[in-house]
């Protein structure tokens, strides 16, 4: 997943054949989709990235059909519907007057994510809404059934319009990093280290987010590695914050002086997405864990990997040193299915999620939070392994509060 699915996103659904491909080919204006008359063209979910007037860059989502059959057909469906808790809006498509369990299954679905849907029904060319479906579902869902027809494009501005008025309003506010932390003309210092997990001539997108924010902010800006923070603070410069990648809160804990407030950019980014209050109420787990707990580590990025990636070697081993028990950990990227049953985990420990929406990174924890298990982030867990986990979130207790 590339920081760029960070913009809303929009999930077709339907059976094969309803023309879900031709819908999106309509919306994105050229031929992303394939289509064929063919029944499960699609099999893999497929993503495109479409400016969408009135909305803006958006990722639309292709499907396979809910109705698909045999082995292979099964695991599409898993597919399919796995990308429910990734998504801001849903459209799912009828045509031929077709609605029954597939359908309702999908919706019921929707509702357990609280996932905003629309139900247009396609193919109007060859047959028209039926009076009675269009008022049985109004009646069921309170959902409103459009007609259209996606071949000859002139239904295209009702579409758009309909998407556009029914997108969640939540999904274009604009939160800020550091939004009542810091103001303007302040200094913000960022400790930013350069390991072999760094991109090769550039900064991590977090680093890169912050350092805008700093500047949204009309503060001034100051990166250091960490190699050089002794040096800077011998400048006597005092910063309102320091911001600090979360593997170096030991080393950089000990050179800031307490009166400078410190967090990282992993809990910053939990502010800003989602679930920081489940974040610090889990936390103390990692006190509790005991021999055998099985923890669970979410990535919602895919990345090349090495020793020192902080999600599958260097955290799970700061746990196993901290707490002395021996722990197995089980890492999932990007938003692959959660396989086991969620209550074998003792905890989950979630990644900062640059690349990912509050909705992904909120439905991603779901199933945790509603069973009770606790859970954390990167920068929490972190933070309580080096014993600095009150003051790395004490520059967020007056907005809490």
């Amino acid at each position: 997943m590339k920081g760029k699915d960070s913009k809303p996103h929009i999930g077709i659904f339907g059976r094969r054949n309803n023309g879900k491909s031709s819908f999106i080919n309509l919306i994105c204006g050229q031929e992303v989709a394939i289509v064929s008359d063919f029944a499960g063209t699609t099999t893999d979910p497929v993503k495109k990235s479409v400016e969408i007037f009135g909305i803006g860059p958006t990722i639309i989502i292709d499907t396979a059909g809910i109705d698909d059959i045999g082995e292979l057909g099964s695991k599409r469906i898993e597919k399919t519907f796995g990308i429910i808790k990734t998504i801001d809006l849903a459209i799912l498509l009828l045509a031929n007057n077709e609605f029954g369990d597939y359908e309702e299954n999908l919706i019921n679905h929707f509702k357990d994510y609280d996932l905003p849907f629309l139900i247009f029904h396609n193919k109007s060319d060859e047959t028209k809404l039926d009076d009675n479906l269009k008022i049985n579902l109004l009646q069921k869902f309170g959902k409103e059934i459009i007609d259209i027809n996606t071949i000859d494009g002139t239904h295209l501005e009702d579409i758009t319009e309909t998407i556009r008025i029914n997108f969640p309003e939540s999904v274009f506010l604009k939160p800020s990093l550091l939004e009542g932390l810091v103001k303007p003309k302040e200094v913000v210092l960022l400790v930013t280290p350069i390991d072999s997990e760094a991109p090769e001539g550039r900064m991590i997108l977090p680093q890169v987010m912050a350092i805008r924010d700093v500047l949204d902010q009309h503060c001034i800006c100051v990166c250091v590695r960490e190699t050089e923070l002794e040096d800077f603070m011998k400048l006597k410069i005092k910063p309102s914050l320091v911001i600090t990648d979360s593997q170096a809160f030991g080393y950089v804990s000990k050179i800031i002086p307490g009166d400078i407030p410190l967090t990282g950019f992993s809990i910053v980014f939990a502010r800003m997405r989602a679930n920081f209050e489940k974040y610090v109420e889990g936390t103390p787990h990692l006190s509790k864990l005991r021999d055998n707990d099985k923890v669970l580590i979410l990535e919602s990025c895919t990345h090349h990997l090495s020793c020192e990636d902080i999600g599958r070697y260097k955290l799970p081993r700061w746990i196993k040193e901290f707490t002395g028990k021996n722990i197995e950990f089980e890492v999932i990227a990007g938003f692959n299915n959660i396989k086991a049953d969620i209550k074998d985990y003792a905890m989950l420990i979630q990644c900062g999620g640059c690349v990912a929406t509050k909705k992904q990174i909120a439905n991603r924890l779901k199933p945790a939070i509603e069973a009770g298990i606790p859970v954390s982030n990167y920068g929490m867990a972190i933070a309580w392994l080096n014993g600095i986990f009150k003051r790395s979130i004490e520059p967020f207790q007056e907005i809490r509060t």
